[in-house]
C-alpha cells in the first residue's frame, strides 16, 4: 500500500518476552448482578461482551448502563486495561480482546462474561500497541491454547497468565501502532464510502417497492383485492435446532439469525445444514413458502422474510414461521418490505426486551392480491432493483475482506519478534 511505508520495520526483530503473570494481573468483571440491574435507568456505564468481541478499542460512547449502589465493591476499569471475552461457542472466537485506550471520564465497569488484564507498570505497553498485539496471530494461538471445553469454551486464567508476549521499546511500539492505526483508518474510510452508496441504493429500492404496491396510482396495477393473510394461507412454526447441530452436508436448514445476516427477499440455496438424524423432530418450509422470523432486536427487524425458492423442503428454526399460500412468493416477500406493511406489522409486535411478532394478530393483516401475471411483473421489477443493491452488498464484504487481510498481514509481520535472551 503506497500510503503506508512498512519496509523498514518488516524484518525479524528481537524484544524481551514476559509471561502475563510476570507483568500483569487479572481483573474480574461485575459480580452479584441480576437482570434487573441492567437497564437504561442504571447509574453507571459498563462494557458489554459484544463491545469487547467487536472492537479492538473499547467503544466508550456505547449507551450500556448498570445499577451500582454507593459503596458497592466492583472493579472499575482504567486506561491501558486489556479486556478479554472469557467464554465462547468456539475456540476460534475465544479470548477476543479490546483495549481501553484512554482514561474513562466516569466510572466504567466490565460485564461478568469478560475479564481484564492490568499491567503492574502501566507504561510497559502502549494501549494503542496492545490493541493490535493481542489480536495478532501469534498471541491468538496462545490464547486459544489456554481454553478448554466442547460445547462451551472457557479460558483457564491460570493457563492464560502463562502467555508470553513481546515488550519492545516504547518508540518501536509507537511506530508500529501508528502504521497499523493508519491501515485500520483506511479500511474504515472505504467502508464508509461503500456504505453510503449502499444506503442510496436501499432508498431507491424502498421507493420503487412502495410505488409498485401503491395500487391505484399510475405506477401500479389499476385493480386489486386486499385479503387477510390468514385467509390466504397458514403460518407453520418451525422447531428448535442449534448451531451446534450444523453439519457439512445433511438436511438444508434456515436458522432465524441467518435471515437477518445472509438472506435477501428470496433464496434458492441455504448456508447451513443439520444432521439427517434430526428429521423426525423438525418442521419444514416447502418450496414457495415465505419464511419469516418471529423475534428480533427491534420492532423494525422482527418479521423479516425470505421466499424459499429451492427445489426441496427446508428445515426452519422455531423462531421462524413458514407462510404457506398460493401467491407468487417473491411478490409476497417484497410486499413485506413496504412501508405500509411494516407499519401494520409494528402494531402486532410485543415490545419486550426481545421483540416478538404475534403471529395470530399478524394473520389479520391484509395484503394485495392482483392477478398472478401482475404479481410476477412486480416481483421481477423489484428483483432487478434488489440485485443492484446486492451487487454492492456483495462488493462491500469482498472489499472489506481484502482490506482486512492486508491489515492482518502487516499486523502479524510487524508483531513478530525473536525473543531476546
Amino acid at each position: 500500500m503506497s500510503t503506508v511505508d512498512t519496509s523498514s520495520l518488516i524484518r525479524l526483530r528481537s524484544a524481551p518476552f514476559y509471561s502475563l503473570a510476570e507483568i500483569a494481573e487479572t481483573v474480574s468483571g461485575l459480580s452479584g448482578k441480576t437482570k434487573s440491574d441492567f437497564s437504561s435507568e442504571g447509574n453507571a456505564r459498563f462494557v458489554t461482551y459484544m463491545n469487547v468481541f467487536t472492537n479492538i478499542e473499547v467503544d466508550q460512547s456505547s449507551q450500556d448502563f448498570v445499577m451500582v449502589a454507593p459503596g458497592e465493591k466492583q472493579n472499575e476499569l482504567r486506561a491501558g486495561d486489556v479486556l478479554f471475552t472469557g467464554s465462547s461457542e468456539s475456540h476460534a472466537e475465544i479470548g477476543l480482546s479490546s483495549v481501553l485506550t484512554s482514561e474513562p471520564i466516569e466510572p466504567l465497569y466490565l460485564n461478568s462474561f469478560c475479564f481484564a488484564v492490568r499491567f503492574a507498570n502501566p507504561t510497559v505497553l502502549l494501549p494503542d500497541f496492545s490493541k493490535h498485539l493481542f489480536r495478532s496471530a501469534a498471541i491468538r494461538e496462545q490464547i486459544r491454547a489456554s481454553a478448554h471445553g466442547v460445547t462451551r469454551i472457557n479460558i483457564s486464567k491460570a493457563r492464560f497468565m502463562r502467555i508470553r508476549i513481546p515488550v519492545p521499546a516504547l518508540e518501536l511500539q509507537r511506530e508500529i501502532a501508528h502504521i497499523l492505526d493508519t491501515l485500520t483508518q483506511l479500511e474504515a474510510e472505504l467502508e464508509a464510502e461503500l456504505e453510503a452508496e449502499l444506503e442510496a441504493r436501499r432508498i431507491q429500492y424502498s421507493y420503487f417497492t412502495d410505488a409498485l404496491f401503491a395500487f391505484g396510482n399510475e405506477v401500479a396495477a389499476p385493480a386489486v383485492e386486499w385479503v387477510k393473510m390468514g385467509d390466504l394461507g397458514q403460518f407453520i412454526r418451525g422447531r428448535r435446532f442449534n448451531k451446534r447441530d450444523f453439519v457439512e452436508s445433511g438436511i438444508p436448514a434456515i436458522h432465524y439469525g441467518e435471515i437477518y445476516t445472509h438472506y435477501g427477499t428470496s433464496a434458492e440455496k441455504v448456508v447451513s445444514h443439520v444432521s439427517a438424524e434430526l428429521a423426525p423432530k423438525l418442521r419444514f418450509a416447502e418450496p414457495g413458502d415465505v419464511v419469516l422470523t418471529d423475534v428480533g432486536e427491534t420492532v423494525e427487524d422482527v418479521g423479516k422474510a425470505v421466499a424459499w425458492l429451492g427445489k426441496e423442503p427446508v428445515a426452519i428454526h422455531d423462531h421462524c414461521y413458514a407462510f404457506r399460500h398460493d401467491l407468487n412468493p417473491r411478490f409476497v416477500a417484497h410486499y413485506m418490505r413496504t412501508t405500509k406493511y411494516r407499519k401494520e406489522k409494528a402494531k402486532h409486535v410485543a415490545r419486550t426486551k426481545v421483540k416478538t411478532l404475534l403471529i395470530d394478530r399478524l394473520s389479520q393483516v391484509e395484503i394485495p392480491v392482483p392477478p398472478l401475471a401482475e404479481q410476477e411483473r412486480i416481483a421481477s421489477v423489484l428483483d432487478s432493483f434488489e440485485a443492484l443493491t446486492n451487487d454492492i452488498s456483495i462488493g462491500i464484504p469482498a472489499e472489506q475482506v481484502a482490506r482486512r487481510k492486508q491489515y492482518e498481514y502487516y499486523r502479524d509481520k510487524l508483531l513478530t519478534f525473536k525473543e531476546r535472551v
